[in-house]
């Protein structure tokens, strides 16, 4: 408990430094988690973090990551694997990795978040983390090259400003329409209807979603290349897979709490 207790209250005067979804995505994702949590689920949540939400939680592991006792967590947001592979080579060679990522750092977290031999503190630690990884593997760049660092070498201009494919996809597609993680998450919850949710949650393999993530990535390295210099119609043009994205993460956290603590 001392331990996350000194690293949450470090986080106040850590400088931010923001990966997938940006704060914003990463607390829509908690949003709309919770309002699919299961009555027991939610009495379990508010057992391990209480006073605090899923929401607020889930952009601490980002910056936990700073600090040297965190240090070996970095490569838990993400999986990188070479381009052009087929739904079963993917997952393979995701299982098949033996180097810390996001897929096995999840299965590992979920397993300690529910083991009762746990203390409370390691338990809620392990929370936070799978509250986080789940909204990391639903970004697609986080499943991107790891020569050019999952697309933040791939140096673009949007709107006339520098950025880069990864920051473009963590925060500048979300920041672009201009709402709060409290609207967002409202208003893309609200869009998704009860069978299609079910229909996503049927989805349970986590590697089944990094593949999802990796068939987006793969479009998107090959737009990139063809043209690096992005107007307003890319945010139409890539809104409703952001906004999915956002939603499937959110409705598949839910899924995995609420068969955690059932």
């Amino acid at each position: 408990m001392r331990k996350l207790l000194f690293s949450l209250a470090l986080l106040a005067v850590l400088p931010l430094r923001l990966w997938a979804w940006g704060v914003d995505g990463h607390r829509a994702v908690g949003l709309i988690a919770t309002n699919h949590l299961t009555e027991k689920a939610r009495r379990q949540v508010t057992t391990l973090l209480g006073t605090q939400t899923l929401a607020l939680v889930s952009t601490q592991p980002d910056e936990m990551r700073n600090l040297p006792e965190y240090k070996e967590t970095a490569p838990w947001h993400y999986v990188n694997t070479a381009l052009g592979l087929g739904h079963d080579q993917y997952l393979q060679a995701v299982k098949g990795q033996t180097n810390p990522n996001a897929y096995n750092a999840l299965v590992a977290k979920i397993k300690e978040m529910r083991d009762p031999t746990k203390t409370q503190a390691q338990r809620a630690e392990a929370l936070v983390f799978v509250v986080h990884i789940v909204g990391d593997m639903h970004q697609p760049m986080h499943t991107g090259r790891a020569e050019d660092k999952g697309g933040n070498d791939i140096k673009l201009t949007y709107r006339g400003k520098d950025t880069n494919l990864h920051s473009l996809w963590d925060s500048g597609l979300i920041d672009y329409q201009g709402l709060t993680y409290t609207e967002m998450g409202q208003q893309y919850d609200a869009a998704v209807p009860t069978a299609l949710a079910k229909t996503w949650q049927s989805v349970q393999d986590p590697a089944e979603w990094l593949f999802e993530s990796y068939t987006a990535a793969t479009q998107l390295y090959a737009e990139s290349a063809q043209k690096p210099d992005l107007d307003f119609r890319y945010y139409p043009a890539h809104a409703d897979l952001m906004k999915q994205r956002i939603q499937q993460a959110g409705v598949r956290l839910a899924a995995v709490l609420n068969e955690a603590f059932k």
